[in-house]
């Protein structure tokens, strides 16, 4: 594979300049390595730039406007046409410019429209990354105190597989921030060179500067990198490049030589790997994790303990255990949130989010509000996930059940087991709001049609046994309807203004339909029973005492009275 060439050692400085503002700082886009990295083996190429190149300009022939629908990439990368698909949705859901008619398809047009063909290299270029291996937890009585100790799967470690013993193992616990950051920049830093190259042109002359990168070129870096905080839009990333900065929207900006903007992203590559480094504490730094080998773990080492708040990124809820929890748009700072390692809680999130990762969680129910981009449901065991979603992917889960508003097909990948699913199941006041300024359309549900693929992730950095990389992940069962109920949000909760929502938005199936109404039914044949029967006053009260009582046994039973009291508290 062809690399970048390793940027020159700083120089010693015995005036050290002062810290950089965040605003001037490069960071990875996370969004495209978190929500963007599709498990399947064909689009992991062993040396990227001699596929993707000749790729590029078959596919830009095709088109003069440099868009590519799924049979086109079908028919250029051998797929099918359901990766092929698979693809221009995901890139859709990651891609950094909001402006992009791509973007703003409806979910049936995404393939007419298609997705710009430099945009596409880069996406099918990142999908030779491996990702960081977590580490064990600093404070395992912690963890130990909110994960149970025992599951209904521990008798059967003993017969899993290498690759489902180390997941079994390491779940529970995501590597820090910066760890992560670290990881990306120092992927980017050693394929930077290759990523220009099928962006730039060439131009009159020979050698080396022969090739340039316009300013229309350069933007598209954006889906991998950005300057200062992305949970807002930042700044054009040409206007944060010296050599494209303050051009003149009339006037066409001048191409640069790729090499002068190469060094220009290496200098700052090596800025920010420092900066997180200076950041971090010599105690907090674990061993190296020297798993993957793509980039040399050396310079993405550090870690950083998660803060509720991230200055850069998402929001966190973590560690929430024997407990509800509500969150309105007012208590969440920015577009993305994390909700980790939560345990026999129920949480409410009423917000329109555009990213959101659940992971590590286990007997919980977790309602999310609208969530406009990506939802990724990872390493979590009993666990009811309600949702209304742009796309939604599943991995490594047990015994969860999905009630999904879903636009997309939900992708099921990796070591997962009794999963089901289910149509949407509940509402607040203000979904129907949320859902429209997160672009989710409510007459478009594919809750019932997961996508499954391999039980072996290519982009982590573990061993595979022999004959495992071939296997399926195993798919989720529609929900019996006579098991399906709604899920009632109190209307205390329901927003922090009145919404108009009065009912659930999304149609329900009919078998669903036709449950319900023999529910509906038998609890009205029910009250009219109890209603004409003949009981004395006394006999009355007994009878309705006696209902209370066992409606409260049920209560603590099931631990909802928990839920009510936190509730109540709020």
């Amino acid at each position: 594979m062809t690399d970048a060439p390793d940027p020159p050692a700083p120089s010693a400085d015995p005036d050290p300049p002062s810290e950089p503002s965040p605003s001037s700082l490069l960071h990875p886009r996370r969004e495209a390595f978190e929500y963007g990295l599709l498990p399947i083996p064909k689009l992991v190429f062993t040396d990227p730039i001699q596929t993707l190149a000749p790729l590029k300009q078959k596919l830009a022939s095709k088109s003069p406007a440099r868009r590519v629908d799924s049979a086109s990439l079908a028919d250029a990368l051998q797929i099918s046409a359901d990766h092929a698909k698979l693809v221009l949705d995901t890139l859709s859901s990651v891609l950094h410019s909001d402006s992009d008619p791509f973007v703003r398809a409806r979910a049936d047009e995404v393939d007419s429209v298609g997705a710009d063909v430099r945009d596409l290299v880069l996406f099918l270029y990142i999908q030779s990354y491996k990702k960081l291996l977590p580490r064990p937890h600093k404070d395992s009585a912690s963890v130990a105190d909110v994960w149970p100790s025992t599951s209904a799967f521990d008798g059967y470690l003993s017969a899993l597989s290498p690759l489902q013993l180390v997941r079994s193992n390491s779940r529970r616990f995501m590597p820090s921030q910066a760890d992560e950051e670290a990881h990306q920049l120092s992927y980017l830093q050693k394929h930077l060179a290759n990523m220009i190259s099928l962006l730039a042109e060439p131009s009159e002359g020979e050698g080396e500067e022969s090739q340039v990168l316009t300013i229309e070129h350069f933007e598209h870096l954006g889906l991998l990198i950005q300057f200062g905080d992305k949970e807002s839009e930042g700044i054009p990333l040409s206007q944060a490049a010296p050599f494209f900065a303050n051009s003149d929207p009339d006037m066409p900006a001048v191409p640069v030589p790729v090499a002068q903007v190469h060094d220009w992203l290496l200098q700052n590559i090596t800025t920010a790997l420092e900066h997180i480094s200076e950041r971090v504490s010599p105690k907090e730094n674990g061993p190296s994790n020297t798993s993957d080998q793509d980039v040399a773990m050396s310079d993405a080492s550090t870690t950083l303990a998660k803060p509720a708040v991230s200055p850069r990124g998402p929001c966190f809820i973590e560690g929430i255990s024997k407990s509800s929890l509500v969150k309105q748009a007012s208590d969440l700072k920015g577009s993305s949130l994390k909700v980790l390692n939560c345990h026999d809680s129920v949480i409410y999130i009423l917000a329109p989010l555009r990213y959101v990762t659940v992971y590590g969680c286990s007997d919980a129910t977790i309602v999310l509000g609208a969530v406009g981009k990506a939802v990724r449901v990872e390493h979590c065991e009993r666990v009811h996930v309600i949702v209304a979603a742009k796309r939604v992917c599943i991995a490594n889960c047990r015994e969860c059940i999905f009630y999904l508003g879903v636009n997309q097909q939900p992708l099921i990948v990796g070591d997962n087991h009794k999963l089901q699913v289910a149509p949407y199941n509940t509402f607040y006041s203000q979904l129907e709001e949320h859902l429209a300024e997160a672009g989710i359309e409510v007459n478009i549900n594919k809750w019932d049609e997961p996508l499954t693929q391999g039980v072996v992730d290519p982009h982590d950095s573990i061993s595979h046994p022999a004959g495992v990389s071939d296997a399926q992940a195993e798919s989720a069962a529609r929900l019996d309807p006579d098991q399906f109920t709604n899920f009632l949000i109190p209307n205390w909760l329901g927003g922090e203004s009145a919404g108009s929502t009065k009912d659930n938005p999304f149609p329900l199936p009919a078998a669903y339909m036709e449950s319900q109404q023999r529910n509906r039914n038998n609890l009205e044949e029910i009250k009219q029973a109890l209603r004409n029967t003949p009981l004395v006053e006394n006999r009355k009260r007994e009878l309705s005492s006696a209902l209370h009582v066992y409606f409260k046994d049920w209560l603590y039973a099931s631990g909802n009275i928990r839920q009510l009291y936190c509730l109540q508290g709020d």
